[in-house]
């Protein structure tokens, strides 16, 4: 059993994700369309007005072949851990940061779509919905229940599947537990990733892998120059994509 010190420890959800390994196969970004009940369009050719909460991301080294180098970058939500930008403009306490996890959740019904915490986000994570969610057909049967579908006019992002930790908390508490194990709470991005290439949990936990990966030389985090200290990680062994993740230019 854990002692009172470790179960009250603050805890700190993060991710890694291994661009080295990443083939850029999109696993990651279509389960969690399905499993946060993201809507797609017939026509989705208008990349500003589509909803993604994970995006691929295609990154040159911008060399002649056969120099040339490219590699893969997933993005889901960053997760900021100091001066939210979005939780700090917005006015109607639609996203707030969880003191208990460190995840940045969205509380949709909240929201007014004002959209100042998408000019804040420095890392474009977040999605207006232009339309009302339609599902074709049978789609609609394959719609997560855990999952509420957004409605017009309001903003939304990833969560770090937020819904599937208080499915794990309440299976934990009815065990007898007041913590989880690690392989118990995972985004569905992170569980869809054929490679390996994403892992997930908790960054104050020795005992968690990610908390010894963001101790790798190989760590890095997209923008820090910004000092918003994102709890996604970035790991690859290459200089240049270390440099350009940060503006170097």
């Amino acid at each position: 059993m854990k002692t009172r010190e470790e179960t009250s420890r603050l805890i700190r959800y993060g991710m890694t994700i291994d661009v080295d390994k990443c083939t850029g196969c999109s696993n990651c970004a279509v389960a969690c369309h399905m499993e946060n009940n993201v809507p797609c369009r017939t026509d989705e050719t208008d990349k500003s007005r589509n909803i993604a909460w994970m995006r691929i991301y295609k990154v040159t080294n911008g060399a002649e072949y056969p120099l040339t180098r490219i590699v893969y970058f997933p993005r889901p939500c960053m997760q900021c851990d100091h001066h939210t930008p979005c939780v700090s403009v917005c006015p109607a306490s639609a996203t707030n940061y969880d003191e208990l996890t460190g995840v940045v959740d969205q509380i949709n019904t909240r929201c007014i779509g004002c959209r100042y915490c998408m000019a804040a986000c420095p890392y474009m994570v977040r999605c207006f919905n232009w339309w009302d969610p339609v599902w074709v057909g049978d789609t609609g049967k394959q719609l997560n229940p855990d999952v509420a579908p957004r409605m017009r006019g309001v903003v939304e992002k990833c969560t770090f599947c937020s819904h599937r930790y208080s499915k794990a908390k309440n299976k934990a508490h009815n065990d007898g537990r007041g913590y989880l194990k690690e392989d118990e709470y995972v985004p569905a991005c992170v569980e869809a990733c054929p490679m390996g290439a994403m892992r997930f949990g908790d960054l104050n936990n020795p005992e968690h892998e990610v908390s010894r990966l963001i101790k790798s030389p190989r760590a890095f985090r997209l923008l820090e120059k910004l000092h918003t200290e994102p709890k996604v990680y970035y790991l690859s062994s290459s200089r240049w994509i270390r440099d350009m993740a940060d503006n170097y230019v």
